[in-house]
């Protein structure tokens, strides 16, 4: 099986609730996308609610995954940058596996999906890159480096997970030039 991938699709209440679940469900299993278990989906909603205000103003853009029964797999949410010294590059944010299709590749799957959508989709014509940043100490900096992104900064200790575990703040970088 292999996901099967969309740019931009239609948000309606389904499509808000799957990757709301997925968002809790990638948080409880300890994924790094801005939350620490336990958390519910009534905690994760406001961050999705600014996601989706974001997509309505053209300031961010959504790709999903979804495996053969046709549920949300899998995301990926593009930001543009409004400043216009920066409007070369995107952001990505929230890039998420559901834990129960985790092992079968579909993460490189995904940033496949997100290079071919950057170089290829309408709306990112003059985009010369895309950049993420991701926690420390959880193995992450490793996959995407295998994805093609190479580490260009580091920010020792910023990101507090809990009392006494800090992480660092890895900003990783995909040239598409």
């Amino acid at each position: 099986m292999t996901l099967t991938f969309e740019m931009d699709p239609a948000v309606d209440r389904a499509l808000r609730d799957e990757v709301l679940a997925l968002w809790a469900d990638v948080s409880n299993a300890g994924g790094s996308v801005g939350f620490v278990p336990p958390v519910t989906p009534d905690e994760i909603r406001p961050a999705l609610l600014k996601h989706l205000v974001a997509m309505v103003g053209g300031e961010m853009r959504l790709l999903v995954g979804r495996d053969e029964e046709g549920g949300v797999a899998a995301t990926a949410f593009f930001a543009f940058n409004a400043h216009p010294l920066m409007r070369h590059w995107v952001w990505l944010y929230t890039v998420m596996v559901h834990p129960r299709h985790q092992g079968r590749g579909y993460g490189l799957d995904l940033m496949a999906a997100v290079e071919r959508a950057a170089r290829t989709s309408e709306g990112f014509e003059g985009i010369e890159a895309v950049r993420l940043s991701c926690r420390g100490g959880t193995g992450l900096d490793g996959f995407y480096a295998k994805a093609g992104y190479a580490e260009v900064g580091r920010v020792p200790r910023a990101i507090r997970v809990a009392p006494g575990d800090d992480r660092d703040d890895i900003v990783m970088l995909l040239p598409l030039t």
